[in-house]
């Protein structure tokens, strides 16, 4: 499914800002994402909030990757995977190679990595081959989903559609076939609060000028498709969507998703695949109307995270950047990091990580 009818040209995204501005009479103010990401921060943590939007420095060093750290909202990490490594939206499907039976949907956060798989480099048939990302989901059905129940302001049945539209933005940011190959990501915009001036202003700079601060690939996917393609058709997922009252009534949801692409050098005839994987953690408030400004069907970002490994090292160019070929023999300095590994938080990653530049990831 394309996402040509849901983009937002620019001077519809420029109007759309500037209606934006106004907001809604008679309702309370809408906090930014900083102040919610620091009143969530300092119900759940003693030491100080991590800043809104930082980033440590980069430092390199090691044989197969690099491993970023940047902060925005809690906080961004990136790794590049040196080492040797198909697409879907809101459709699933393709057998992606796979090697084993499938597993069942992640319900809870497991508690030690995926087992090595045998060392098999991954092809254009079966571009999963020897990666535990084999026996996941195929895009969204890899994303466990919740039992609806009345929270906060929301009845039952408002929940479950918050949780669909919740998993509609995930397929929307980081599944669609038409952002994946670049384009601007409509559909997962259209869902987000368009008076929260702070992300507001974010969305409105990531795309015409990416920057450390203002870098796109921290909510979306997508490649450049004059230098990379994907592989297939499928896209592997495995990841979970929880949720629980948040502040004034809202039910506060939060994501944790590894995205697997296999892509391929978009010069050439030549048989090379490798895999870039992003794990991104979204936490996003589903506001009472009577107490936000809000619009009808979007919600508030609260926090976001992310962890790339093999889609640029300290670059900001708004796509994710693959290495292939000789490209890969670089080098990196952090601690070695295992892409697959979800025993261990988003925040725990972070803590473990420091100031480490570009690092090792000890598999792809």
């Amino acid at each position: 499914m394309g996402e040509g009818a849901g983009s937002i040209s620019d001077e519809e995204w420029e109007r759309f800002l500037r209606e934006a501005e106004a907001g809604v009479p008679g309702a309370p103010e809408e906090p930014s994402a900083r102040a919610r990401m620091v009143a969530r921060r300092l119900r759940e943590e003693t030491g100080p909030p991590e800043p809104w939007r930082g980033q440590g420095p980069a430092r390199r060093r090691g044989r197969k990757g690099w491993y970023v750290v940047g902060l925005l909202a809690a906080a961004g990490l990136l790794v590049v995977a040196l080492a040797p490594g198909r697409l879907t939206g809101w459709f699933g499907g393709g057998d992606g190679g796979g090697e084993g039976s499938p597993l069942a949907v992640e319900s809870a956060r497991p508690d030690r990595p995926p087992p090595t798989e045998a060392a098999r480099l991954p092809t254009l048939d079966q571009p999963f081959k020897g990666s535990p990302a084999a026996r996941w989901g195929d895009g969204t059905a890899g994303i466990g989903l919740p039992e609806a129940r009345a929270t906060g302001w929301m009845s039952e049945k408002q929940v479950a559609q918050a949780l669909d539209r919740t998993r509609d933005f995930l397929a929307a940011s980081s599944l669609s076939p038409a952002v994946l190959r670049g384009e601007r990501p409509g559909r997962a915009i259209a869902l987000i609060n368009p008076h929260q001036r702070d992300v507001q202003d974010y969305l409105a700079t990531a795309f015409r000028a990416p920057s450390r601060e203002n870098d796109p690939l921290l909510l979306f996917s997508r490649f450049d498709a004059a230098r990379v393609r994907l592989v297939g058709d499928v896209v592997k997922t495995r990841g979970r969507i929880t949720y629980r009252e948040g502040e004034r009534g809202a039910v506060e949801v939060s994501t944790d998703v590894t995205y697997v692409y296999p892509v391929a050098p978009a010069a050439g005839d030549g048989d090379e695949v490798t895999r870039t994987i992003v794990r991104r953690e979204v936490v996003m408030s589903w506001d009472d109307p009577a107490k936000v400004v809000v619009e009808p069907g979007t919600f508030s970002l609260v926090s976001y995270q992310v962890d790339t490994t093999n889609g640029g090292c300290d670059t900001f160019t708004g796509y994710l950047t693959p290495r292939f070929g000789t490209d890969r023999a670089g080098a990196g300095d952090g601690p070695e990091v295992d892409p697959y590994d979800r025993s261990t938080s988003m925040d725990a990653r972070m803590r473990e990580a420091g100031d480490a530049g570009c690092g090792t990831a000890s598999r792809l």
